[in-house]
């Protein structure tokens, strides 16, 4: 098969960054699926593991943890799924990624793919829509309803791949007032788009950005990116027995001692907790998986491609990779489809 590796960390300017190759094709054991991936999307996850992980010996290592694709063939073990069906996923950390023609990926964190979107958009959801899912009814524990609230939800960095997700899910199934952050034009109407209450910029003082809305705090604070820069800031803002959570890897140490005066709890996420352990419950990644395609046939939530950039090939996937590092990106980066 097709794919699309590297062998040591570099940076992504060399052309050993990402090299295009070919490798024996995968057979599924136990609840593998083994899928015909279609297409794909770039998460910071891929930059940071090829900055980090080398291969093992002559071993190469394949990136990619967001995919849309078609159900080759199972293992004897598998209930969920059949061939033919069209799935989508973000797949295992300890596993070979989706830049590849073909894919094992354990039946219990694969959904079922939305009727209405085509492959290239579907590889756009995974990844941002389990974090964006788990972060808000898993971390948060929010309830999954409509009544109205007087919480307040702060997304901080909101345009980007989570935040794109988050903010339409938190509008379409909780009754909090959504208040994103973004600082560019195009950034501030994407967020907007996608159903935030106010938009307000990250890169000046939060604080009087709020008050100047009217709010004196917030109930919660999910940050994206930049919680280092952001943190004094958010222990200023966040009301008494707030929600805190995280996704990022703060650059500096943070002193969450700041938070005790107010009894703000902090939450921790990584969408691939369960399948690196796992867990009992990694079925609930299919059902979140099967449930978000619902949302998206239903018209409440829109795929959150904004850049397709070609074919799966190491040239494209450079040019990916080389834009989610500018901290530029808006949206989802997709790929689809391998050169025949």
């Amino acid at each position: 098969m097709k794919a699309v590796a590297y062998q040591k960390p570099a940076a992504i300017t060399d052309e050993l960054a990402l090299q295009d190759i070919t490798l024996p094709d995968p057979h599924p054991q136990g609840r593998d699926l083994l899928v015909e991936v279609r297409a794909v999307s770039v998460n910071p996850v891929d930059t940071k593991v090829r900055a980090s992980r080398a291969a093992a010996g002559d071993d190469w290592v394949v990136l990619g943890w967001d995919a849309a694709g078609v159900v080759r063939a199972v293992g004897p073990d598998v209930t969920l799924f059949k061939p033919g069906d069209r799935v989508w996923y973000a797949g295992d950390l300890r596993r070979a990624g989706s830049n590849a023609e073909l894919q094992l990926v354990d039946e219990r964190i694969v959904g079922h793919m939305p009727q209405t979107l085509d492959f290239a958009a579907a590889a756009s959801l995974p990844l941002t829509g389990i974090t964006a899912w788990e972060l808000l009814f898993d971390r948060l524990h929010l309830p999954a309803d409509r009544r109205s609230s007087k919480d307040r939800l702060l997304i901080i960095g909101a345009a980007g791949g989570v935040g794109s997700v988050l903010v339409q899910l938190a509008r379409q199934l909780t009754g909090l007032t959504i208040i994103g952050t973004a600082s560019r034009p195009e950034t501030r109407d994407w967020v907007s788009q996608n159903g935030a209450h106010y938009v307000i910029d990250h890169t000046l003082p939060l604080l009087p950005q709020l008050q100047a809305l009217g709010y004196a705090d917030v109930s919660h604070v999910i940050s994206l990116t930049h919680t280092e820069q952001h943190f004094a800031t958010i222990c200023e803002l966040i009301a008494p027995q707030g929600k805190l959570a995280l996704i990022d890897d703060p650059a500096e140490v943070i002193d969450i001692r700041k938070l005790k005066a107010k009894s703000v709890s902090l939450h921790w996420e990584l969408m691939f907790t369960r399948s690196l352990f796992s867990t009992e419950d990694m079925l609930c990644q299919h059902e979140l998986l099967d449930e978000l395609a619902r949302l998206v046939d239903a018209g409440a939530v829109r795929a959150t491609q904004a850049e397709h950039f070609g074919r799966i090939n190491a040239t494209n996937l450079r040019r990916a990779h080389a834009l989610l590092e500018s901290g530029k990106a808006r949206g989802k980066i997709v790929l689809e489809g391998f050169e025949s």
